[in-house]
């Protein structure tokens, strides 16, 4: 590892030998609830205790090769941070070499995992991101030697906050305590202290409503299904996916303290939910004169009243306190107690009717009044998206109910800010505590996307604005498990007080992820840095490839336009647009050359052997191939329209043949790594279940939410269809690729007959085949097989060798 070190000293200087920084003024607003927070952590032995956990799970050969202690605030400059030494016994035979000091068990994580990173070249991932590369930390008796004076590093600002309201959903439905705990522990070493604990609620809103004799059966028309308790908790819908069998409620509350336990043993700060107004109908009944509004349709087809439409309980109406109030009491009698900060968005996508600035207030006013009856400390997190998507928001009605709380107990999550900052457009949210947050990832899709220019500057920029408020960062994406280098980069910004040169950090990342420096792997990564990691168009990246979103529409509404795009000197590439405006048909986003990026696979692939064995390089190799593959089936497809519509039966055959083909051996390749299988998804759902009943209604959660997500008609795809999209061995072979025949069948039909494309019929069979799928309990493989390297070698000799660039968009 001698070769990383001198980079390394040069890339860390100033953060390793920070100084201590001033704060910004949104701190000062919120150091009351540090204080408390402070005042009420785990005690240090528990801290430490905790944290030795931690260590010997990730590494347990060198569990006695590091020693922790907890230090004051004061000892770090009245800010949260962590020291690296030497330890003093560091030359003896079986002692401890390094000392981590910390103020809090995540600090004293962030500083191993500071350690492990920067001075042994290691890389910490989720498992099914190719998981932790350990292989390059030297053995026990010989890690290397920080310097003399130690290493200090200084949080610039108090929260790293964690998950985003949907996480829960997308990523977290059916995960048992094993993967938590996973889980909790790569929060710590990312030094996460600020996560989102949503698990177990509906147990407790069970209680809650039965104080108001409101009955079980009552509930089962107001809970989501499993998969779709997110919505069901922002009120966007009720009753999908379930009714929730009292198994459920109990196993996922017992969870849940388990979780809230761990996370304080940690120092950690959970945030827990509140009540945003949604009620069940049942309420209306009991409290006839209460002010409860039902709600318009959210995304479900014809407006259906079975799933849609759900009922408000107006802020202002005195039972909103009550119940807000009985809820929060309801947590402090099953968890002891609480952070003190709690999530409620009472109008995410759920627009208020009025826009009057007063009434916006007195709708705050309330809904933080609910908080603190329950928890007289008590802060309010919101997701700040509402005010990157409602044109309702101006300016007068965001200051409206940003400013009827009280200054320091409000707290804004800029959810989007790596793309649609809102503290530039706001004033610094108009003088309110906000934290910086990375949502990057919409509904789990797998996509290669990124903006690390972005996250390494966009952080730094809004710590150190004028009158900045700024009081954290975050991640707040909608599906983890995806993307690491993002990730890595993102939780290391929560202790960066300076930007980031990515090219520089790019050329560390792919060493320590791989354990060993490869120059030509380095330069693919500048390759990767400079297309797919960095994009600057301001869209949202929600992945509509063809082959995982199918376009859903007439083929003469596809208009294909060649375009003089050149590769070796060759005009090659052609691109689509469409005729009209249409809903049935969003474009793959596309935004660097794919030609650079074919060209970045071709070096994997040409420095694979070198890195064989690797499960972080089988992942990536996949991925990036996957990625490639994605975007020559868009213009496969686009191949078989024009062939359509030159009334070409030849060419429509051959070249639908040749998508769906090539659909069947995408799923070849991603069966070699688990981080892309269906089976584990269907299989966690299953295993939470108590009898056969249950098994089947959870797997059907879990195939409901990967593909049509909403309800349908026969003759009517869900408005959400695809949303939840994967790129999963199974799911190509078993439904995508079959959905797309059945497209290229009717296709074919209409060329034999002489008649026009045959719409309704295409989305009658398309409907009834993931009906079919949604319902079916076959079975799929939960671990990989096959060569990676050898798969993605073959196919990049098949499919894009010969055209590499022919379809290239810049």
């Amino acid at each position: 590892m001698d070769s990383l070190l001198p980079a390394i000293s040069i890339l860390l200087f100033f953060s390793l030998l920070a100084s201590v920084y001033p704060s910004t003024i949104g701190v000062d607003y919120v150091s009351k609830l540090l204080e408390i927070q402070e005042r009420e952590r785990a005690p240090p032995s528990v801290q430490v205790l905790a944290a030795r956990g931690v260590l010997q799970r990730l590494l347990p050969s060198h569990s006695s090769a590091f020693d922790f202690r907890i230090v004051s605030k004061e000892k770090c400059g009245g800010m949260s941070c962590f020291m690296i030494k030497n330890h003093p016994s560091f030359n003896t035979p079986g002692a401890p070499e390094i000392l981590i000091s910390g103020v809090t068990g995540v600090e004293l994580l962030s500083g191993l995992h500071w350690y492990l990173k920067n001075w042994c070249g290691s890389h910490i991932s989720w498992d099914k991101t190719g998981g932790a590369q350990l292989n390059s930390i030297p053995k026990q008796g010989s890690l290397p030697r920080v310097q003399e004076a130690g290493v200090f590093v200084q949080r610039p600002i108090p929260w790293s906050y964690y998950q985003n309201a949907v996480t829960s959903s997308y990523t977290f439905a059916w995960w048992g305590w094993k993967r938590w705990e996973k889980e909790i522990d790569w929060m710590a070493l990312q030094g996460i202290n600020l996560p989102l604990a949503f698990t177990g609620q509906e147990a407790i809103w069970q209680k809650v409503f039965e104080k108001y004799n409101i009955s079980k059966v009552d509930l089962d028309d107001f809970f989501g299904g499993p998969a779709f308790l997110a919505w069901s908790r922002m009120g966007n819908l009720h009753r999908w996916g379930g009714p929730l069998p009292q198994s459920w409620f109990d196993d996922q509350l017992m969870l849940q303290k388990k979780i809230l336990n761990r996370m304080c043993e940690l120092g950690m700060n959970p945030v827990l939910p509140a009540f945003s107004g949604n009620v069940p109908s049942a309420l209306r009944n009991i409290f006839p004169s209460a002010k409860i509004a039902r709600l318009g349709n959210w995304f479900s087809v014809k407006s259906d009243r079975q799933w849609c439409c759900t009922y408000l309980l107006d802020a202002t109406d005195p039972l909103f306190i009550e119940i807000g109030r009985a809820f929060i009491e309801q947590q402090l009698i099953e968890y002891g107690s609480t952070g003190h900060i709690y999530n409620c968005d009472t109008f995410d996508e759920n627009t208020p009717p009025i826009d009057d600035p007063e009434y916006i207030s007195s709708l705050g006013a309330a809904i933080f009044k609910g908080l603190q009856s329950g928890d007289n400390d008590a802060v309010w997190l919101m997701q700040g998206w509402l005010f990157s998507y409602d044109p309702f928001w101006r300016p007068p009605q965001m200051k409206a109910l940003l400013h009827s709380v009280p200054l320091g107990r409000l707290v804004v999550l800029d959810l989007f800010a790596e793309v649609k900052p809102i503290w530039k457009t706001s004033d610094q949210f108009y003088g309110i505590p906000y934290i910086w947050c990375m949502l990057h990832n919409f509904a789990g899709n797998v996509e290669m996307y990124g903006v690390l220019d972005s996250v390494a500057s966009g952080p730094v920029e809004a710590r150190t604005s004028e009158n900045s408020t700024m009081v954290g960062v975050g991640m707040s994406m909608e599906g983890i498990e995806q993307n690491p280098v993002v990730y890595d980069l993102m939780s290391e910004m929560a202790f960066q007080h300076a930007k980031v040169d990515v090219k520089a950090w790019i050329d560390l990342y792919s060493t320590r992820r791989y354990g060993k420096s490869v120059p030509l792997i380095k330069d693919a990564w500048r390759i990767l840095y400079q297309t797919v990691y960095n994009c600057t168009d301001g869209a949202y990246d929600k992945n509509r490839d063809v082959i995982v979103a199918f376009p859903d529409i007439d083929p003469f509404v596809i208009s294909v336009r060649h375009e003089r795009h050149h590769h070796n000197g060759k005009p090659v590439s052609r691109r689509a647009v469409l005729k009209e405006v249409s809903d049935s048909y969003e474009h793959p986003h596309l935004w660097y050359s794919t030609s650079e990026v074919v060209g970045a696979l071709e070096i994997f692939i040409a420095s694979g052997d070198e890195l064989s064995g690797s499960s972080t390089f089988s992942y990536d190799l996949i991925d990036l191939t996957r990625q490639a593959l994605a975007k020559y089936a868009n213009e496969l497809f686009l191949e078989v329209i024009e062939s359509y519509k030159l009334n070409d039966m030849n060419g429509v055959v051959s070249q639908s043949q040749k998508f769906l083909d090539l659909v069947d051996e995408m799923d070849t390749l991603l069966a070699c790594h688990e981080g892309f299988l269906l089976g584990p998804w269907l299989e966690s759902a299953k295993q939470l279940a108590r009898d056969e009943y249950q098994k089947r209604q959870f797997e059907w959660n879990a195939r409901t939410q990967i593909t049509m997500w909403f309800d349908n008609t026969e003759d009517e795809a869900s408005l959400l269809r695809d949303y939840g999209n994967k790129y999963w061995s199974g799911l190509l072979r078993d439904y995508y690729g079959p959905r797309a025949a059945i497209y290229f069948k009717h296709l074919i039909k209409s060329l034999q007959n002489g008649k026009g494309f045959a719409l309704k019929e295409w989305r009658r069979e398309w409907i009834e085949l993931t009906n079919d799928w949604q319902r079916s309990r076959n079975m799929f493989q939960v671990e990989s097989n096959g060569n990676a390297l050898m798969v993605s070698r073959r196919l990049y000799h098949k499919y894009l060798q010969s055209s590499a660039g022919a379809y290239d968009s810049k």
